[in-house]
This record gives C-alpha cells, structure tokens and sequence, in this order.
C-alpha cells in the first residue's frame, strides 16, 4: 500500500469516527422530529424525575414499559436532549439499573451491564465537563457489577477516574478502590507500582478535599479512612520507607519551618518503618523541635503581652519583683473588672510588703484592693 493510499485511510477512519460522535452526541434542536422527540422526553421524565434506580426498579409494568420506551425514543433521537442537559445518560443508567433488578435471568442481568457502561462512555463523551463525576460513577458501578467486579478491567476504570477526574471526582471512589486494590494486589493481578499509584493519587484527591471542600471535605477524609481499612492487610507491602521519602521530603524542603510539614512528613516516614537513626530522620526530628521551640517561644511572648496579669505572675515566680509590680501596674491599667484590679492591687501590696519592704506603698495598693471589693478582708491580713 502506497503511503497516499494509506492517508486517504486513515483520513476516511477520521471522517467516519467524528460522523459517530457527532451521532452519539446529537440533540433534537432543529430535528426534524424535534416535537415528538421533546414530548417523548417530558413523558419519561414525568416518570422517572426524583427516582432512584431502586425506586424505579418497583414501578408495575405499564408505567416501567411507559418511561422505558419514551426514554429509548427521546434517547435515540437525541442522545444529547436539547445539548444543555445530560438528563438522557443519567436517566438511561437509572432505567437500565432497574432494568437490571428486573431482569429474570443472569443473561438479562449482563445485558443491562453493558449498556449501563455504554451510557457512561458516550456522556463522557457528549458532556466532558461532567466527566469527573461520570468516570467516577462508572468506575463504582463497575465494581459493584457480576460482569465486572474484581478485575483489572474495573481497576483501570478507577485509574481513568482518578487521572480525568483528579480533585473533583467524587469521594464515593475511595473504599471500594481500597477493596479493589488489596484483593488484586493479593491475587498478584496488578503490580506494587500500579497499586501504589491509585493508592497516593486517591490519597491527594482526599487531602485536598478535606481541606479546600468546604461542603463535602468531611466526606472525602471520612471515606479516606476507611479506604485505608480496606489496605491494611497490603499496605505495608504496597509502600515502603524509601517509596514515602520520595513522596514527602520534596514537600518539607519546599517548607522546612511549616510545624504541620514537619510532623506529617517524620510521623509518615517512621510509620512506614524508616528508622529512627536514619540521616533525614534525625534531621526532621531535630527541625521539628527547634521550630516548635521557637513557636511556642514567640506565642508565649505574644501571650504575655497581651495579658500582663498572667506576665506579672511568671516574672514573681521566677523571683523577678521589681519587674512583676510593673507589669501589674500594666494590668490594672488595662483592666476593667473590679475584682480583677482588686485582685492585682492586693498581688501589688504583697509584693511590696514582703520583698521589696515598701510598707508605706503596700498599705495604700492594700486600701486600694480593699475599697474595689467591699467586705474582703484579706488586704487587712
């Protein structure tokens, strides 16, 4: 075959592969059954709209064989609906579903598998912005499906679902993706690198959601969680110290003064069995308490100056007299409470009185305690 004759093939297979898509994805806008089409649709979805697949599954026969066969006109003529709604793909999964719980045999049962996983592929098709969601759905349905279940065929779908949908697949993925990966890893049916993969992508999918969604971030750590349940028969054997440190270290030295970094990152690493004399180990545990020293330092400082009665005490229970009675000079300044005033007059006396022997101030800090709290007596004592 000539090199001519072989682009001529290959632009004819273009031709007939953009022919089918546009096929799959056509609408009824301009059809020239566009009429019966929309009324085809406003009949099924008079039915089906607010039902689950279970609900559906339970409607007699006649109202069933009504929504089914509009869906199946409406979906036909206008796979797309009007372009704007996926409502033909969705509910065509739903009805296929409860075809599905209907069917009375496994042949049945298979048939509506398939033709659930032929819906999912053309509304990804026809609505790539709802891709995440659909490759996600795809992926669980599978896994839950006779015909597919627990084989590599449905593993590579929650890949496809984890790589396309990335942060916004759904958080419904990650359990039985735990349960996947541990039986065929188990089995020796998919490698230590493709488990590990699907396991660290699902866990950055689940991190960044717990902390940037605000409406389902529960979800996605809850359903993180318990992702990791289902690895832990194989979870040791999937990751390894060397494998975390190739992940985490990058991320501390991009923030080697972050407290949160620092303790993930070594709490990580040693649960993973990296040693505790290993070189980088001691070097996170040693940046850990340097940092957290200088934070709690700062903090403790900062405290101090905002509540200088609480300044005072430290500075007199660490024997430092003169600079305690400034600091409650500070506070009394800056409070507003009698009771509290009293009781810092009654801290200035003692000190005065006891330390530093200035009997004539601590009389009239004591008088001072006194008149701001009527009835005490233990200035007098």
């Amino acid at each position: 075959m000539t090199a001519l004759s072989k682009m001529v093939l290959v632009g004819i297979s273009l031709v007939f592969a953009a022919a089918a898509a546009q096929a799959q994805c056509a609408t009824w806008v301009g059809s020239p059954n566009e009429a019966s089409l929309k009324e085809a649709h406003v009949l099924y979805r008079g039915i089906v709209k607010g039902k689950a697949y279970t609900d559906l599954a339970k409607l007699d026969d006649l109202n069933f064989n009504l929504a089914f066969d509009n869906w199946k006109k409406a979906y036909e003529g206008a796979p797309a609906a009007d372009g704007q709604r996926a409502a033909h793909f969705v509910d065509g999964i739903e009805l296929y579903k409860a075809e599905k719980e209907r069917a009375k045999d496994e042949v049945g049962k298979a048939h509506a598998e398939q033709l659930i996983i032929k819906l999912y592929d053309q509304y990804i098709v026809c609505y790539p912005k709802d891709a995440p969601y659909a490759y996600g759905r795809k992926a669980v349905d599978m896994f839950y499906m006779t015909s597919f279940g627990y084989r590599t065929e449905t593993f590579k779908a929650f890949q496809e679902a984890l790589d396309k949908g990335g942060n916004n697949v759904e958080y419904i993925v990650f359990e039985p993706l735990g349960m996947l990966v541990t039986y065929l890893f188990k089995s020796q049916q998919i490698s230590r690198e493709e488990a590990r993969n699907a396991v660290i992508k699902a866990k950055e999918i689940a991190e960044h959601n717990t902390v940037n969604n605000e409406k389902y971030g529960q979800y996605y750590e809850a359903s993180a969680v318990r992702m990791e349940f289902q690895l832990r028969e194989v979870e040791k054997d999937i990751f390894d110290c060397e494998s975390f440190k190739e992940k985490l270290i990058p991320t501390y030295r991009e923030n080697p003064d972050d407290l949160d970094v620092l303790r993930y990152v070594y709490n990580t690493l040693k649960t993973q069995g990296c040693a505790e004399t290993d070189s980088i180990m001691l070097e996170l545990k040693t940046k850990y308490e340097e940092t957290a020293l200088e934070l709690n330092t700062r903090l403790t400082e900062e405290f101090l100056a905002k509540n200088p009665g609480v300044a005072a005490r430290k500075l007199y229970e660490n024997g430092k007299y003169s600079e305690a009675l400034d600091k409650y000079k500070e506070a009394v300044a800056q409070e507003e409470d009698a009771d509290k005033q009293a009781e810092y007059y009654f801290s200035m006396a003692s000190i005065q009185f006891r330390q530093l022997k200035a009997y004539s101030a601590a009389r009239d800090n004591a008088r001072k305690a006194a008149s701001l709290r009527p009835g005490w007596g233990r200035p007098w004592c």
